[in-house]
């Protein structure tokens, strides 16, 4: 093979980076703090100390797993984003990205998750192509009902379940509590997400709950949402014996939710961006960092 045809053969900067814009990985950082705090605990009920080969199969797994699923919806969705002018200047719109190669890019990021779920051990494995179905249906869940952010929770809700299936081998309750406040508090605000698009929604016929019910049942959906993750959050830290640190989380993740319900109105949604990436990226990393301090003062042993 002479050395530009070797050349051409490597993956081109400028895919990689639209890429990686496709799927927005920096966001991974709202489902990743839930997975570590679930794979920790586990670590401080097995033996107290951290494994951080396994920790790092943990990322390893919810990158992959949410760039998979965030590709697939692009690709899934971009007649439907060519028809919305917020959505419309995304890779696949605008041609900076092409289906096959974004195709190939979910291809290589379910593969990674795979294989390192085989290596945490024989559950992974076996359930982790369960962890890929909700990620596939949920693009299309806009077309078939008006609750599709159920199915983004329920995907949403696997993050802290296989955290600590990662660590253990073994089913938890106290995992699936968390989960379910993950799925919970991440399908309220993509309820507030889902208000800015409205109009449009109802013009090309996506469905989802503003768009059938209007702004202010969503506004209110999301509020209730968020009340039930909280007392999610608050059975989690009984049912794991939690001590004084990961309650001041959760006071910390209250206010949080007061602020981002009492900027985002349905009278006025000029502050829903601040409210879903700055407050929610906020709730997930303070909630992690008191977390850890909760285990680390208890006698988790890095």
């Amino acid at each position: 093979m002479s050395s530009a045809s070797a050349s051409a053969a490597l993956p081109q900067p400028g895919r990689t980076k639209a890429f990686l814009r496709l799927v927005m990985i920096e966001h991974s950082i709202f489902a990743l703090p839930f997975a570590y705090i679930a794979a920790l605990t586990a670590m401080f009920q097995a033996d107290k100390n951290i494994h951080w080969g396994r920790l790092l199969l943990v990322t390893i797994c919810m990158v992959g797993l949410r760039t998979f699923a965030m590709a697939v919806n692009r690709i899934i969705d971009r007649e439907i984003d060519a028809r919305n002018p917020r959505t419309a200047h995304r890779e696949l719109v605008t041609g900076a990205m092409s289906v096959k190669h974004a195709w190939t890019g979910a291809l290589i990021a379910v593969v990674i998750f795979l294989g390192s779920a085989a290596l945490l051990n024989p559950l992974c494995l076996a359930l982790a192509p369960v962890a890929v179905i909700p990620m596939v249906v949920y693009p299309y869940g806009k077309r078939f009902t008006n609750f599709p952010q159920a199915i983004l929770g329920l995907a949403q809700a696997m993050g802290p379940v296989g955290g600590w299936l990662a660590i253990t081998g073994e089913w938890s309750w106290d995992a699936v509590i968390l989960g379910l406040a993950v799925g919970i508090w991440i399908g309220g605000f993509d309820l507030i997400y889902a208000c800015q698009d409205v109009e449009t929604d109802r013009e090309t016929g996506v469905m989802s709950v503003p768009a059938r019910f209007g702004i202010p049942a969503a506004v209110w959906g999301a509020r209730a949402c968020h009340t039930v993750t909280m007392t999610l959050l608050a059975w989690y830290a009984v049912a794991t014996d939690a001590g004084t640190f990961l309650w001041v989380g959760l006071v910390i993740v209250a206010g949080a939710f007061l602020y981002e319900h009492n900027i985002v109105k349905p009278t006025d949604l000029s502050r829903l961006n601040r409210a879903f990436f700055s407050v929610n990226g906020f709730i997930g990393i303070a909630l992690f960092v008191c977390a850890l301090l909760d285990l680390l003062v208890r006698g988790l042993t890095p």
